[in-house]
């Protein structure tokens, strides 16, 4: 009974710093860009968008097909970011605990 009280304590402390980890990604602000850096998208750490900026230049060629395509370039770089930074948090959260391929924390 002593290691499972023990597992439960370290169950707990893990919730907690998995917690300030989440607390920690939705301060954080990391942008993507597309472009040549025409347009910038920034999200936070939990991939929620806080901010775009675009270059005025890319207006002048009336294709709305080319900032779209940008828009979701820059998304998705900021996206792939996004998700580094957090597996980078994760791990230091799991103290490089090896979860099985396509097991994702938090649940």
């Amino acid at each position: 009974m002593k290691n499972l009280g023990n597992l439960m304590k370290q169950a707990q402390e893990m919730q907690a710093k998995m917690q300030e980890m989440q607390d920690r990604l939705a301060e954080i602000e990391i942008d993507g860009t597309a472009g040549a850096g025409l347009v910038t998208v920034t999200l936070n750490g939990k991939g929620d968008m806080r901010g775009m900026k675009i270059d005025p230049s890319i207006f002048i060629s009336g294709d709305a097909e080319v900032v779209e395509d940008l828009i979701v370039a820059a998304h998705n770089d900021a996206r792939v970011k996004s998700e580094q930074r957090m597996q980078e948090e994760m791990s230091k959260v799991t103290g490089g605990l090896n979860l099985p391929p396509g097991m994702k924390l938090p649940f």
